[in-house]
């Protein structure tokens, strides 16, 4: 009986091209800033088509490490490729995403209070209520919590802060609810340091609305202790 033909898979040739060019980086060949020499040259050196060069640096460029500059050339902006957020996000603790939420929230909340629209105050009191309901189930209660407090940095009116934001919330969403299932969920404590936010937003009073932000996430980073 014949064997079963076994097909050997192989990284693209740029693929390798991009290894091979980001390990040099990381061996300091060329530093953090420095320009790569040229098209033409660099081709040579690696054994390559300068269209496969091509292929790996526009590879490294959407990973973050390289930058092409019209009539300049190609340099280098990061000694190692970034990782995705998900996979950041996988093996770090909930407690590292709650300090990283008090550093984005709580400057999000000052913003929010000097920047914040009629609507945006609409928003916030709207799912300040939705979060408050009696008898909301384990997983609502978490939505409605996260409603409000996207709410909050949206009124801050400045994307990278939302953006980063909502990188947490998956991660965040599951764990709170797997908190939720073995201890009380949060009571009137709870949603009166909400309130105070919201307040403290429709106030225009930055430095209230931050403290608030700070003092509510800082006691749900001390409660995974």
């Amino acid at each position: 009986m014949d064997s079963p033909v076994v097909q050997v898979q192989r990284h693209p040739l740029a693929a390798q091209t991009a290894h091979l060019l980001l390990s040099r980086i990381r061996n300091g060949e060329w530093p953090l800033g420095h320009r790569l020499p040229g098209e033409t040259t660099l081709a040579a050196q690696l054994g390559v088509g300068r269209s496969t060069l091509r292929e790996a640096i526009r590879e490294l460029a959407g990973k973050g490490v390289l930058d092409s500059r019209q009539g300049a050339g190609v340099f280098v902006i990061a000694l190692d490729a970034s990782e995705d957020w998900d996979t950041i996000l996988r093996r770090t603790t909930i407690a590292a995403v709650i300090e990283a939420r008090i550093a984005i929230e709580a400057e999000a909340a000052a913003l929010a209070a000097t920047r914040r629209t009629p609507a945006d105050l609409r928003a916030i009191r709207r799912t300040l209520a939705a979060r408050g309901v009696e008898g909301q189930s384990i997983p609502d209660h978490v939505d409605a919590d996260a409603a409000f407090h996207r709410a909050v940095v949206a009124a801050a009116h400045n994307d990278v802060l939302t953006q980063l934001f909502d990188a947490f919330l998956p991660r965040l969403r599951l764990a709170m609810i797997d908190m939720l299932k073995i201890r009380p969920v949060p009571g009137q404590a709870d949603h009166v340091a909400h309130r105070e936010l919201a307040d403290a937003i429709a106030a225009r009073d930055p430095i209230a609305a931050a403290t608030a932000s700070r003092s509510h996430l800082s006691a749900l980073k001390e409660s995974y202790a």
